[in-house]
């Protein structure tokens, strides 16, 4: 039996893909997981190259590892050999067919906004790789972009400063310091107001919390 928060997801979850449509995402709403990881998967051909950003989401449902396993080329920094060969892996990640990510927030009204440190996971999803799949859980939905950007940067944020351990005021205090320093994950803020050219970007939102 589905719980009311679940209840309230299957409700809004296609409401959202309407509105992602509106403005030439390709989008799909799944309550389960499994069947959002067919879609996924549906979606790439064999023939693709495949990378991803640092997504808690895409590896907690295992679609990195997937792709390794089903036979696509992968471009995976992880394992790379020394920081510049991860530089490297990730500077060709974003020249590969198929790029896997999460998103920070995304509004009702169909946008996606996103905070990076490096850059890497917003330069994909702006241009660069064939096609870019975002996968999210319903959590990262926000009513208006304000909304969206206010859980970037409060929510996402400092959970990435502890997930990263680094040294920014966030990972001290848990809370958004608004930091200017080296240490700060904050440093590029990407509002996709529409996807260009229609359907490069596709979104597939699961009625579950997933990631940060």
């Amino acid at each position: 039996m589905k719980t009311p928060k679940e209840l309230a997801y299957d409700k809004l979850g296609p409401l959202v893909v309407k509105a992602l449509k509106n403005r030439m995402f390709e989008a799909w709403y799944f309550s389960g997981a499994d069947e959002a990881v067919e879609k996924v998967f549906s979606l790439i051909p064999k023939s693709d190259t495949v990378s991803w950003g640092g997504s808690l989401t895409t590896t907690g449902l295992n679609l990195t590892a997937m792709a390794a396993e089903k036979g696509y080329k992968v471009i995976d920094r992880d394992k790379a050999t020394s920081p510049e060969d991860r530089l490297e892996r990730m500077r060709q990640a974003l020249l590969c067919d198929t790029f896997l990510t999460g998103t920070n927030a995304i509004t009702e009204d169909g946008q996606l906004f996103n905070i990076d440190g490096g850059g890497n996971r917003v330069a994909a999803l702006t241009f660069g790789p064939k096609q870019v799949i975002v996968v999210a859980g319903m959590n990262k939905v926000r009513k208006t972009l304000e909304d969206a950007v206010t859980r970037a940067r409060n929510i996402a944020a400092p959970m990435n400063a502890q997930r990263f351990d680094n040294k920014s005021p966030c990972n001290e205090t848990g809370t958004c310091a608004d930091c200017t320093g080296a240490s700060s994950i904050c440093a590029y803020f990407v509002h996709t107001r529409l996807c260009k050219p229609a359907g490069r970007i596709k979104v597939i939102l699961i009625g579950q919390d997933l990631g940060l």
